[in-house]
């Protein structure tokens, strides 16, 4: 049976057309096309290899709602050659059961901003769409205009694009924030279609050409825990350990961290 689109399996459907566009002919043994600029895999291909008709995969890439097994779409990802965190997206976005989104919180608990205070090195905190609700005096010093922002410009994704005073502190702000919008991605998962995340996309797509580039790619990466340079007002370069946690009794808030590293 086939069902009308849904925003998930649209997700679904641009994801792996833009995989498939881009795999590795010669890795899989595929002779080169013989029309000019033609690149990647066809859908035809596509199906062939994973074991299903190419109708069925054209479908799934049009974004319509059909049944699917999870055999079937690791049999697609290997294809695909697909990363183990892309395989979880697929994976994530073609669920049948409806994922519930977070409440937003616009403050964090009174417990955990005693947490984020303590610290003696930059932290702060953001909700699941990255808007940032929280942070401590290492942070503000690290990035002193977060406390001048308007509160619907908080978001950590939004600052990343359209902020030149962070971009400023990126030595390389191009590798830097394709990493962020592959993470984001990533976390949103089959929220990536929710109203709150959507917004985000929505509003970043009208407002940064990089943007829309970057976000074309379809980067999916999980954070890993990993070195940061930011570039100091005051201070030049800085190398932090950039870590995150997410607290047991707030799990739709993350805490993110910036441990100095000493020489």
């Amino acid at each position: 049976m086939i069902r009308p689109r849904t925003p998930r399996r649209e997700e679904l459907g641009a994801f792996l057309r833009a995989r498939r566009l881009t795999s590795d002919r010669a890795a899989l043994g595929l002779p080169t096309p013989a029309r000019r600029g033609a690149t990647g895999l066809s859908r035809e291909e596509v199906a062939a290899l994973s074991g299903v008709s190419a109708s069925w995969y054209t479908w799934l890439e049009q974004g319509r709602d059909t049944n699917v097994s999870r055999q079937v779409l690791l049999a697609v990802a290997r294809v695909l050659r697909l990363t183990e965190d892309e395989t979880a997206y697929v994976l994530g976005l073609a669920e049948q059961e409806a994922v519930a989104p977070p409440a937003r919180r616009e403050a964090v608990p009174a417990h955990l901003r005693r947490l984020v205070d303590a610290l003696d090195f930059p932290a702060f905190v953001v909700t699941a769409d990255w808007a940032i609700v929280g942070w401590n005096a290492g942070y503000a010093w690290l990035y002193p205009r977060i406390a001048h922002v308007e509160p619907a410009d908080r978001n950590l994704l939004w600052l990343v694009y359209t902020d030149p005073d962070l971009r400023r502190m990126l030595p390389d702000w191009e590798r830097d924030s394709r990493r962020f919008l592959a993470e984001f991605r990533a976390e949103a998962g089959v929220r990536l279609a929710g109203p709150g995340h959507r917004a985000v996309v929505d509003r970043l797509t009208g407002a940064s050409e990089e943007f829309r580039t970057h976000s074309a790619e379809m980067a999916v990466s999980r954070f890993e825990s990993r070195r940061r340079t930011f570039r100091h007002r005051e201070h030049g370069l800085l190398e932090f350990e950039h870590h995150r946690l997410v607290p047991s009794d707030a799990a739709d808030l993350h805490v993110v961290m910036y441990v100095p590293v000493t020489p």
